[in-house]
Order: C-alpha cells, then sequence, then structure tokens
C-alpha cells in the first residue's frame, strides 16, 4: 500500500481516535495532520511493518501529550496581562547598580538581559570570546547578588 492509499483509507478513522484523544474537531484535525507528516517521511520503513495504523496512533497519543502538557504550563487568560511597571526609582537603583560594574560586565549584562542577545552575539558585537561572554557575565551577576545582600542585611 503506498502512502497515498493510506491517508484515503484511514484518515477518517484517524480523525475519529484524534477527536476522542483531544475532545476537539480542530485539535484532531491538527494532530492527524503532525502525525501523517512524521509518518510521510519514514513511510518506506513503517509501511513494512505489521501495522502503519498502530504506528501512526502512538505518534498521535505520544504527540497530544506533549501539547497537554506544554498548554498545563500555560496559563491562557480572557485578557491580556498589562506588562509589569516598575517605578522610576527602582529604574534608577537597577542602572545605577548596573553602572558600577566594570565596563565589559555592564556591556555583557545589558547585552544579555536588555537587548536579549545569545553568548555568540554578546561575542562577536564585543569582540570577545563566548568563554568570556560567560564568565564576565557569570562574575557579573555575582557581584550584583552580594551586594543584594549587604544591602538587605542593612536594611533589616
Amino acid at each position: 500500500m503506498e502512502f497515498e492509499e493510506f491517508v484515503r483509507a484511514r484518515s477518517h478513522a484517524l480523525l475519529r481516535y484524534g477527536l476522542v484523544l483531544t475532545g476537539s474537531a480542530d485539535d484532531a484535525a491538527d494532530l492527524v495532520q503532525e502525525a501523517l507528516l512524521k509518518l510521510s517521511s519514514s513511510w518506506r520503513r513503517v509501511r513494512n511493518k505489521d501495522d502503519p495504523e498502530g504506528y501512526v496512533r502512538t505518534v498521535m497519543a505520544r504527540q497530544h501529550v506533549s501539547w497537554w502538557r506544554r498548554r498545563r504550563r500555560e496559563q491562557l487568560t480572557a485578557e491580556v496581562p498589562s506588562p509589569v511597571h516598575q517605578d522610576e526609582h527602582e529604574l534608577d537603583d537597577i542602572w545605577q547598580r548596573l553602572r558600577a560594574l566594570p565596563p565589559k560586565q555592564r556591556a555583557v549584562l545589558v547585552l544579555r538581559y536588555y537587548d536579549d542577545l545569545t553568548d555568540a552575539e554578546i561575542a562577536s558585537r564585543l569582540g570577545i570570546s563566548q568563554a568570556t561572554v560567560r564568565s564576565q557575565a557569570s562574575r557579573a551577576l555575582a557581584t550584583l547578588r552580594i551586594r543584594a545582600q549587604a544591602l538587605t542585611g542593612r536594611r533589616r
């Protein structure tokens, strides 16, 4: 049996199986489509086995569990959450602490956390190695951590 024949013959049954798994016709259709896409790349190997439909159902079940886990971690809401607003005093305090760091450490932290660059991108921009990026970031965070602990110790 060729792949197209299998899809024509078994797609309705697979869709019903997906509906039972997901409880939603749209999700079931997505699940079948994902599973058949995976099957198409391995059809030569799977068609020679006894149960290609069993293979697809296993793929569907695993994909559904993966989606379920991902959705369980997400917290969907009807409204878009408002951004967290920090008052100017907090932002001034953050920038003041960053300014107290050596220039290379400050640059690495700003590029990593403010500009959201990867270590490779930071290394390229600063003309340093990725290992240096990581060590500078580690040192900077350790310094900020120690200073924050010292401040909280004084405030108590």
